[in-house]
């Protein structure tokens, strides 16, 4: 009977020790299944004290939601850089269109001239800017440094860019601030642009020079005939000023004192003439008379010599 009971109590403390494993591991089962539940459905169902469910751990919530190269590698548009890193999750922006684009409204307005450039468009241009007082010389048809610059100036006080080549807009704001050019305007007679006359010009027939803008107009009553570019003598020899007139006339002469040949001299004051320079058309401005007053255009100077007679004004004046 001591046995039997033994192995009675024995069965009964290996039976509550059973009860006490299985009732623990419902335990478990339950707070594993409530656990699992909020983080997997979000429920707000009652855990087993019948209050709301607990808040999953960190531990569940990380296992829950998927990590951050899942979620790029979930996405479409993400793909692996060169380097093997994953991209970045941010949007990509939009490539920006150049400047002057049509998307802008403004596209940039084709040259219509530019360095380099020769034809009688130019030489319409150089003959407006030279009205305007942004070119200082004859039109010549080429567009060149000089040109550029010009342009350059004209654009500036325009308010525009100052790129130094015509384009449509500069075109069009230069029309309307000059006029068309005349004939003579597009091709003047001189390279030089005729200085205001002095007042003793202006009446009668004048040999009218101008020490200030270089040139010679052979003036009646008042209105050019025709004029020419000159240089005068040096600083040692220099030419002298006041009114004159001319005195005789020698279609060829030579410098009795230089011996250089004169031809279709105009003696107006001594020695001192006017007269054709094959070194002034040669060397330009880089060389000077010893007194006289040269041209450099002969066939011009030939006209004028026909025209010209003895006792007609000569005034030479700044």
């Amino acid at each position: 009977m001591k046995r039997s009971s033994t192995v009675a109590r024995g069965g009964v403390v290996r039976g509550g020790a059973v009860r006490r494993v299985v009732l623990a591991a419902v335990s478990v089962a339950l707070v594993a299944g409530c656990t699992a539940q909020a983080a997997g459905t979000g429920s707000g169902a009652a855990g087993p004290s019948g209050s709301a469910s607990a808040q999953p751990s960190a531990s569940a919530s990380a296992s829950a939601s998927p990590s951050a190269s899942e979620s790029e590698s979930a996405s479409p548009d993400a793909s692996p850089t060169d380097d093997g890193k994953a991209p970045s999750s941010s949007p990509t922006s939009p490539t920006p269109e150049p400047s002057g684009s049509a998307s802008d409204g403004a596209p940039s307005s084709p040259v219509l001239m530019k360095d380099g450039d020769e034809n009688e468009q130019v030489r319409e241009l150089q003959a407006r800017l030279r009205q305007l007082k942004h070119f200082d010389r004859a039109p010549t048809g080429f567009y060149g440094s000089m040109t550029a610059r010009s342009v350059k100036s004209f654009q500036k006080k325009q308010g525009l860019t100052g790129t130094g080549s015509v384009d449509e807009t500069t075109w069009q704001r230069l029309l309307g601030a000059s006029r068309k050019p005349t004939a003579d305007e597009l091709k003047p007679s001189t390279t030089n642009a005729l200085d205001t006359p002095a007042p003793a010009c202006m009446t009668g027939r004048v040999l009218c020079i101008s020490k200030e803008s270089r040139t010679l107009a052979w003036m009646i009553d008042g209105k050019v005939v025709s004029s020419m570019d000159v240089r005068f003598g040096s600083e040692n020899t220099p030419t002298r000023e006041g009114t004159f007139s001319v005195g005789w006339k020698a279609r060829e002469w030579t410098s009795t004192i230089y011996h250089t040949p004169m031809p279709y001299a105009m003696f107006f004051s001594g020695g001192q003439a006017v007269h054709y320079s094959s070194d002034f058309a040669a060397r330009g401005y880089a060389g000077a008379s010893h007194g006289c007053v040269n041209v450099r255009d002969r066939a011009k100077l030939a006209v004028l010599f026909d025209q010209v007679k003895v006792g007609d004004k000569v005034v030479v004046h700044w």
